[in-house]
């Protein structure tokens, strides 16, 4: 058994950092406690949708008036918080959140709502009631990759985040306005977390904000790469029992939570007004 060590800082600053009397071991972050009330879970939401706006607008993910994030209201479940249609996604405050319910009526807060947003989110929140969150924007890399119509490939560590659990949806019929295709999209994604949109863009969901946040995020990147790695070479494929491994030690929605967690502190600290 080694030796506690002694940090060289305390011999020069006896003032230094102070050893634990017994070493510990902690390779992962400790339990979130639940919101006790539907209140404390409804401003929970609120906050992050919010912030999940800051960040897309930080990533690029700001295409003029598309894109949207929803959060199911923990009270109403066939209701939904939304971004208001026109709203830049860098300025976005808990204040401005609407709530619509599932005929599409806003029922707090000041319109218009994105009606893309109400056909693919209400169908989306209808059929997958396990779903608290579902994210899509016409983000650059996750645009251009669904104009080829093809899934994404296990060629990286964090791309088996999506391994096996990802759909593509071919089906494309112009901007969707119609609950019909809301409704087709949502069949098409089944119990995955993520959908790529044929000559649309990309679609994350998940059991919290953070989740299909931080999914988005990720399939972006995924996205990016698999375009960069194909523009330069052919790239080497992880073998299906790594791949299908990696997506269990990675994929979960616990990886994604703390991950946009660590987002979330930085961009409340430099734009707290997030919160009004």
């Amino acid at each position: 058994m080694s030796a506690t060590p002694v940090l060289s800082s305390q011999l020069r600053h006896p003032a230094g950092p102070t050893l634990r009397e017994t070493p510990l071991r902690k390779f992962w972050f400790d339990e979130v406690p639940p919101r006790t009330t539907l209140a404390a879970e409804r401003r929970h939401r609120q906050e992050r949708l919010a912030g999940a706006f800051r960040l897309f607008a930080r990533y690029g993910f700001d295409q003029g008036l598309a894109g949207h994030i929803t959060a199911r209201d923990p009270e109403w479940p066939d209701h939904f918080w939304v971004n208001p249609l026109g709203k830049h996604f860098s300025r976005i405050r808990v204040s401005d959140l609407l709530l619509v319910n599932s005929d599409g009526e806003i029922v707090v807060g000041e319109g218009p709502v994105n009606q893309a947003a109400f056909a693919i989110h209400a169908a989306i929140h209808e059929a997958h009631p396990e779903v608290i969150s579902a994210a899509h924007t016409h983000s650059l890399y996750g645009k251009a990759w669904s104009t080829l119509g093809r899934h994404l490939a296990p060629i990286t560590q964090d791309s088996c985040s999506f391994y096996q659990d990802h759909e593509l949806f071919d089906d494309f019929q112009g901007v969707v306005l119609d609950t019909s295709e809301g409704k087709r999209i949502a069949n098409a994604l089944g119990s995955s977390k993520a959908a790529i949109l044929k000559n649309h863009g990309i679609l994350t969901v998940g059991p919290s904000v953070e989740a299909a946040a931080w999914w988005y995020i990720a399939l972006d990147n995924a996205c990016h790469t698999q375009l960069l790695a194909e523009a330069a070479g052919t790239p080497q494929l992880i073998p299906h029992e790594i791949a299908a491994l990696t997506h269990e030690q990675i994929g979960r929605p616990g990886s994604a939570l703390f991950s946009f967690e660590s987002l979330w502190v930085g961009l409340l600290e430099s734009e707290p007004d997030v919160l009004d």
